[in-house]
């Protein structure tokens, strides 16, 4: 089942979320991120934009949100997509099924452009999010740094309305 997230969902996304912080390039993020950080996080986004938690088997299995983009009024109908699974759930289809109801939803909204960024490498998530119509835009090298290494970003986008 996917539903709107609510700031309840703190905990479970924390669990999910901080796997990729202490364990992986995925996220910048070096230090693991707290419950009421995670309140006030998802509490921002869902003032104006979907955050969706996929649920099995009665736990939060995944989540995906969308954020804007840049602060500049001009970028207002732009926003940056993210998209984690526990990695037990990974490999299975879900992320494609929680993309599709994201991209739904910000459609509805009347979003123009969804921008997806994956540190590299990550061919999971290159693959999810060409196999969803994004197109590679960008590709920047060496601009984060993580477990003592440089890491590459590249910048994938698809247009809406």
């Amino acid at each position: 089942m996917i539903r709107l997230a609510s700031t309840a969902d703190a905990s479970a996304v924390c669990a999910i979320y901080n796997r990729y912080v202490t364990d992986s390039i995925v996220t910048f993020e070096e230090e693991p991120v707290t419950v009421p950080e995670m309140r006030q996080r998802i509490s921002a986004v869902i003032e104006k934009l979907p955050w969706l938690v996929l649920e099995r088997d009665g736990g939060v299995a995944g989540y995906a949100y969308a954020g804007p983009w840049k602060t500049r009024i001009g970028y207002r109908l732009t926003v940056e997509s993210s998209i984690y699974l526990a990695p037990e759930q990974v490999r299975r289809g879900f992320g494609s099924v929680l993309y599709r109801v994201l991209l739904e939803r910000l459609r509805a909204l009347n979003v123009h452009c969804v921008i997806g960024g994956v540190a590299l490498p990550n061919p999971a998530s290159v693959a999810l999010h060409e196999k969803l119509g994004f197109t590679q835009v960008a590709h920047f090298r060496e601009n984060g740094t993580k477990f003592g290494r440089w890491i590459d970003v590249a910048y994938w986008q698809q247009l809406l309305v």
